[in-house]
């Protein structure tokens, strides 16, 4: 059998692990041929060749995300804006999901993790995962309930009058996947309280709780009652200073999968949006 080279063997022996968590390997030296550390997977080796991948050391948690919680049933994270939640027909690897994976798989569980809800590639602020079929079920059925806890805050242009309020309507969306209101009888119920918490020169800082989890609503609902959010030109809001879509999920809260107890998390907005 011709030599390959140590990534082509890598490759074949854990079939299921990312080009990313092979560089890794690489790159922390956990790969030994022959019972000497490797860090070149371009390295020719051969059949008789051992390939040994070395005992798993602390995993440090993707570059870019925060790590607010991790139990041996879920992991909260805090996502940056401009990065995916999950995988689209345009962009498969760089997404919360798949940076999430490369970590878990680089652990000593190995464990996988399991989509419970999403955000908008534009906005930031906590991201739930699960880490079993079980406790996807779990978390999802708590989101069907409307039982979770979710928080946000928006930066919005103009001033809002009423200190509180909610905001009702029903979305639908088309076969381009943009979401709009509707005065007919099609599409969904959604909900959103909300309340003023500071205002500047020409916009106001909104705390947004959801009453219902639809796609897009707080930002197609916010700019149907004419102030859209800062940094949503899609939906006709100003660029403002930024350079980013102005809406965090600040507090998300739910009944733990396993042990039942209240979670709550928090992740405060950009102090500069005050």
């Amino acid at each position: 059998m011709s030599p390959t080279t140590l990534a082509d063997r890598l490759r074949a022996l854990f079939p299921d692990a990312s080009g990313r968590s092979l560089k890794q390997w690489l790159e922390s030296g956990r790969v030994e041929v022959n019972g000497r550390v490797c860090r070149d997977g371009r390295v020719s080796v051969r059949a008789q060749d051992r390939i040994h991948l070395a005992g798993r050391g602390p995993v440090p948690f993707p570059r870019g995300l925060g790590l607010v919680h991790e139990d041996a049933a879920i992991v909260v994270m805090d996502k940056p804006p401009g990065l995916l939640s999950v995988a689209t027909e345009r962009e498969r690897d760089r997404t919360a999901y798949r940076l999430l994976w490369d970590y878990l798989q680089a652990g000593r569980s190995r464990s996988r993790p399991f989509i419970v809800h999403r955000l908008d590639r534009e906005t930031s602020g906590l991201l739930v995962f699960a880490k079993s079929p079980a406790a996807k079920a779990h978390l999802q059925a708590q989101f069907e309930a409307r039982t979770v806890l979710r928080v946000y805050r928006a930066l919005v242009k103009g001033q809002v009058r009423q200190e509180s309020g909610t905001l009702e309507s029903r979305l639908v969306e088309d076969r381009s996947l943009r979401v709009r209101a509707t005065s007919g009888r099609e599409g969904k119920t959604a909900v959103t309280r909300y309340r003023v918490l500071g205002r500047g020169a020409d916009t106001t800082l909104l705390e947004l709780s959801l009453g219902t989890g639809r796609r897009r609503q707080i930002r197609v609902q916010l700019a149907g009652m004419g102030h859209p959010i800062v940094g949503d030109r899609e939906h006709g809001g100003p660029a403002g200073p930024f350079r980013r879509l102005c809406l965090h999920a600040t507090c998300l809260g739910f009944s733990h999968p396993d042990t039942g107890q209240a979670m709550r998390f928090e992740s405060a907005a950009p102090a500069a949006w005050v």
